[in-house]
């Protein structure tokens, strides 16, 4: 029972930046898609990179 409890507090935390980066509004598109494979593959360190570099273009560049 406790290794099920274990499992899936982990599944909880692992899913929390899949779940911000897809509701997030920093991105859209296929950027959001490539930092979403990034979390899965890379894990939680891509999270913090996406923090702190997305949007890789500025949104005072767009019109």
């Amino acid at each position: 029972m406790f290794s099920f409890l274990c499992v899936i507090v982990f599944l909880v935390l692992w899913s929390i930046p899949i779940i911000a980066i897809s509701v997030s509004d920093r991105t859209s598109g296929r950027e959001k898609f490539a930092w979403i494979l990034a979390v899965i593959f890379i894990s939680w360190f891509a999270w913090v990179f996406y923090l702190l570099l997305a949007p890789i273009i500025s949104r005072r560049y767009k019109a």
